[in-house]
């Protein structure tokens, strides 16, 4: 139990493919996809819709960050002229002082700083700044559309395919593998196109737009600039590689953790009455202390990064200022041009960064893809066919003729099985687990395809039969009830559209169930909670047999319908069913051999194959396994070989 909760619990969580701490996605496993290429191009393929959109989200981030990338240089001239009318006006100062000084009169004119230039310079940025925020508004505008369309398109092509995979498909799989495919690594998906896209582009056309204006300011030093990339990338490949294993290990304790005290939820009045929460409580802190040690040096590992860069960053800038102060004192270079390459060389780490962030979140948002995509490669169900017949009014005759089917290729469960099913006979199906009595069922509701043979209903082969028609034929009480979170009223209701309160409550009385009903405090308007655990096992089952009566199928099938209650209401629920079971054909799998004594055909089931066959008195008369397996129940004999 704990291992599929876990297992689930790990892959939901690397799904989203980013860690915690300050490194954002390079802290964090990445996981990568098997078939890259091949991948990423199928997922763009579903861009092409939007692909126009795309363009322009494309082309605003461009100028939006151009715009951006303009701004310090053209600021830098608004310094270079205060400069210059500063350093005019002081020059002029100390002129006429030394002209006062000697006795002379004041003849240099003192000149004014040129406020206009640098208000127009101002208003000129101001308008800049604003377009650029105008584009980057109209980009994720535009693009939260492209990638809410494209989701959602990819959702519904999802949940269209659930709808189409076998039974087999999600027997195979845990719960949690096949939710953490449809909303974790879809909503991965989704954010990546809504953030880490533009993200990218933005992040390319600053690294691309820097450097080009770090160049018109000066060669030499860009060079200085471009020479402190290496110590970055060192850098963040050291952090990188030393804190990856943490990470893993981190959300491994964390899909331990999750499952643990899951489990010791589900479990609490079992773990208290045989006195074992110390032992949960230790394990919970052997997990707790793991996690610790793991989620400590991982952040640690991932969190010197940023110091570690702006060390770098602040090498650079002492190099930078001592080389430009050395290019203004030869007249090479302004002190404007100074100070906007000082902004450039400041911006230019950041995006390269980004830009190895986003490229390990499309990795695993490729990985993701991948996922998803599998699901959607799974091989379907046979379609129904084209001439499909509909039988209006059903009667309920059901025949078997030589079916084979096997799970594996490999290992045969029935062989050339025969059933006669006449309409309104109760069939009871007895034998060990693993007999393949479920499985019976399963092939009559057409869940699986059988190998071999022919299954009919009034003669039609289930295979010529739309499932949907097919399956409103059936009604189904299982042992395993399942009800979900609303009122009893709209749980009983959901075994026919538009029933109305009276049929449901009549449903609800041929099931026995309308007492304990109306002794809850709201009655039928009770909500249920999702786990349905605010009523009783017992209470779950009445409730099922209710919503299976008012369905009113052709053929029910009633899968141990009654192993959750108690005896009296056993044979309250017996009655119900002889009455629900009037001229209506029925299958019941039973364990209990007592509720099945009535039927007009009892098939003994072993190892896939029917073995015995004839009502209760003549399978007792003949001695056989199924009398053996009775009076194993009823007197204690032969409990030796008692399989059920």
């Amino acid at each position: 139990m704990s291992e599929n909760k876990n297992k689930s619990g790990v892959g939901m969580k690397r799904s989203g493919g980013m860690g915690g701490g300050p490194m954002g996605s390079f802290a964090g496993p990445i996981v990568k996809a098997k078939d890259f290429k091949g991948t990423l191009k199928r997922l763009l393929g579903y861009l092409k819709p939007q692909r126009v959109k795309f363009i322009i989200v494309f082309i605003f981030a461009i100028m939006s960050t151009i715009f951006t990338i303009v701004g310090p240089k053209i600021s830098g001239n608004a310094i270079t002229r205060l400069v210059e009318g500063m350093i005019a006006k002081y020059t002029a100062i100390s002129q006429n002082t030394a002209l006062l000084k000697s006795g002379k009169d004041a003849v240099i004119p003192i000149p004014s700083i040129d406020f206009p230039y640098i208000g127009n310079i101002i208003l000129l940025l101001l308008g800049l700044y604003l377009i650029s925020a105008l584009f980057g508004f109209l980009q994720q505008y535009i693009m939260a559309g492209v990638a809410q369309k494209t989701v959602y398109n990819l959702r519904k092509e999802v949940e269209d395919k659930l709808s189409r995979l076998p039974l087999k498909f999600f027997d195979a799989r845990t719960h949690g593998e096949i939710l953490s495919r449809v909303t974790n690594d879809v909503d991965n998906i989704s954010t990546t196109l809504q953030q880490s896209l533009t993200q990218l582009i933005t992040s390319i056309v600053t690294i691309i737009g820097v450097i080009i204006m770090m160049l018109t300011i000066s060669p030499l030093m860009t060079l200085v600039v471009i020479l402190t990339l290496p110590l970055y990338v060192a850098i963040t490949a050291f952090v990188a590689k030393h804190s990856q294993k943490y990470f893993a290990a981190q959300q491994k304790e964390i899909g331990e953790l999750n499952g643990h005290v899951e489990e010791m939820y589900t479990g609490h009045k079992i773990i208290k009455a045989f006195g074992r929460e110390h032992d949960s409580i230790k394990k919970f802190e052997n997990i707790n202390d793991r996690l610790y040690n793991a989620g400590w040096k991982a952040q640690f590992i991932s969190g010197i990064i940023m110091p570690m860069m702006r060390f770098v960053s602040n090498i650079g800038y002492v190099v930078v200022c001592v080389a430009g102060g050395y290019l203004a004192t030869q007249g090479r270079i302004s002190i404007g041009d100074i100070q906007a390459f000082i902004q450039y060389s400041s911006q230019f780490t950041q995006p390269i960064v980004q830009t190895a962030n986003i490229a390990n979140i499309i990795q695993s948002t490729v990985a993701s893809a991948e996922r998803v995509f599998e699901l959607l490669d799974e091989i379907e169900e046979l379609p129904d066919t084209t001439n499909a017949k509909l039988i209006e009014f059903p009667k309920g005759e059901v025949k078997f003729e030589n079916v084979d089917f096997s799970y594996k290729s490999e290992e045969s469960l029935i062989k050339n099985m025969n059933i006669d099913v006449k309409q309104g006979h109760t069939i009871a199906i007895v034998g060990p687990t693993g007999a393949g009595k479920t499985t019976l069922v399963n092939l009559l509701m057409r869940f699986y395809e059988i190998g071999a043979g022919s299954i009919t209903i009034d003669g039609v082969d289930i295979r010529d039969i739309k499932r949907g028609e097919l399956h409103n034929m059936f009604g189904m009480v299982l042992q395993d009830t399942w009800l979900f979170n609303g009122t009893i009223m709209e749980n009983i209701a959901y075994g026919k559209k538009g029933a109305t309160e009276e049929e449901v409550m009549k449903a609800a009385r041929a099931a026995h169930a309308h007492h304990f009903i109306k002794t809850l405090p709201d009655g039928y308007n009770t909500i249920l909670n999702e786990e349905a655990s605010n009523i009783s096992q017992g209470q779950k089952q009445l409730l099922t047999i209710a919503r299976a009566i008012l369905a009113n199928p052709t053929i029910m099938i009633l899968d141990e319908a009654t192993s959750s209650v108690d005896s009296r209401t056993e044979v309250y629920i017996q009655r119900a069913m002889t009455e629900l079971m009037q001229n209506r054909t029925s299958f019941v799998i039973a364990h209990r051999l007592s509720t099945i004594r009535d039927a007009e055909l009892i098939l003994v089931m072993n190892k896939g194959s029917i073995i015995e066959m004839g009502n209760h008195n003549e399978l007792l008369d003949k001695n056989g396994f199924y009398a053996d397996l009775y009076n194993s129940q009823f007197t204690g004999a032969n409990l030796d070989n008692e399989v059920i």
